[in-house]
Formats: C-alpha cells, structure tokens, sequence
C-alpha cells in the first residue's frame, strides 16, 4: 500500500509504502523530483530519472521525502547530474558512519515517516533554502511555457540556464520540460480525458507525439498506461514510490 500527503518542508511530499499487493512493481515515472527514502533501517537517495524505473522489492517497509524538483541538490550537496537515474546509498554521499546513525534512529522511531520528516526539516533549516530562480523556471516549465522564454524571463543565458540545469535537475531544462509535459498528459489522462484531447491540451503536437513521448520516457503506451491506472484505481490507492533496485 502507498500512501502520500504533503510534507511540512514547503514544496516536499512525505510517502509510505508497504512492498505488497498488486501495485509493488509498477514502475516509477521521470517527475523532475529526487527523494530521500528510509527502506528497512536503510537510507538511500532517489535521483531524477529520465526513463520509467521499475522497482526490484529488496525492502517491505519504506518511507520517503520527495523534494520539489530542484531542491534536493542543495539539502543533499551533490549536484543532481551526479545522481540522475541512480539509486544510491545516503552513506555514499554523507559518510557511512553518519548514514547508518540516522538510519537506525528513524528505525527505533514509533513512526519512521514522522521520524525521516523530521531529519528533513532541522537539515533544511540550516541549508540555503529554495533557489527562488529554480522555482521561476519549474513553475513556468510546468504551465508549458517555452525554454527560450523562460531563460530570457529569469534573466538567464540559454547555456547559463542549461548549467544551472544540469546541477539542479539532473538534466537540461529541454529535458525536464518535456518531463513535465509528460506529467501534465497523464493526469489528464488519469482524470479521463481523451488522447486525442489530452496531447495538445499538455502541450504536445498531436496524439502521436504524445504516444511517442509516454513510450520514450514511460516506457509504455498510451493506451497500456491508462488500462494500468484504471486497474489501481480497482485495486488499491495510487503507487508511484521511489524505491530501491
């Protein structure tokens, strides 16, 4: 069972998730986030992926934080390029030593989540905080506006913008504006608008491009993913956890 709500971290979701029933391999869809994950008294690091991940059960209890794309750089101190379409282990990148303390305090936790949410919090406060530009360019990203556009509207050059890119999210913005096209679709999708209605309305040419577009990055079709979502919607609430190789 997964089950999410928002985070007290501004922009952030906190997650759980048991790895039973009919929705533990259903496969993870590029976002523009990254988390941070509790799975079994270990902690790991959730990249920004470019291509659909399938998880490979190696936990039966996990929680999570996923960061609003573009923050967890800053909280983690890696940039994003580093760890894109990775899982890896919080000790790789804080120190073993520190990785297992925390670990084993959110284990002993009456509640792991509340417990992880808290280690978020009293870092993040001592962190930078959101880039309020990188916020400017997912937000317009994310109403479909185009690249050039944006880079002009936060007052970046086009490779300013691209490098900028790469640390923050993993990948170039073209990348993630097509990531949060993709996102934009399904859930038009999910709340069972046509295809043929949903493509342009996100921002693609056509159904076709669309198509293309779910197979390139989902890993699927369109017609496959939608049958996928009305059998969960049967079955048990939504899954769309990070979890671990």
């Amino acid at each position: 069972m997964y089950e999410e709500r928002p985070a007290l971290l501004d922009g952030a979701v906190l997650w759980t998730r048991t790895a039973a029933g009919p929705t533990a391999d259903r496969p993870v869809l590029p976002d523009g986030c990254m988390d941070l994950i509790w799975a079994d008294g270990s902690l790991l690091v959730a990249g920004p992926d470019t291509r659909a991940y399938v998880p490979g059960e190696s936990a039966t209890r996990y929680a999570g934080v996923r960061f609003a794309p573009g923050d967890a750089p800053g909280f983690l101190g890696v940039p994003a390029r580093e760890l894109r379409d990775r899982r890896v282990a919080l000790g790789a990148l804080w120190g073993e030593a520190a990785a297992r303390r925390l670990g084993e305090r959110i284990t002993e936790a009456a509640d792991p989540a509340a417990a992880l949410e808290d280690l978020v919090l009293r870092r993040a406060a001592r962190g930078p905080g959101p880039d309020p530009l990188l916020r400017a360019v997912v937000a317009r990203l994310a109403a479909g506006r185009p690249v050039a556009e944006t880079a002009e509207a936060v007052g970046l050059g086009a490779r300013q913008l691209h490098r900028r890119s790469l640390d923050a999210f993993g990948y170039g913005p073209k990348i993630l504006a097509r990531v949060l096209r993709l996102q934009r679709a399904l859930a038009l999708v999910r709340a069972g608008v046509p295809f043929a209605e949903a493509a342009p309305r996100a921002g693609c040419v056509d159904q076709a491009h669309l198509a293309r577009e779910v197979r390139a990055l989902a890993g699927t079709t369109l017609s496959a993913y939608a049958a996928s979502e009305a059998a969960k919607r049967e079955t048990s609430p939504p899954s769309g956890s990070r979890t671990t190789a």
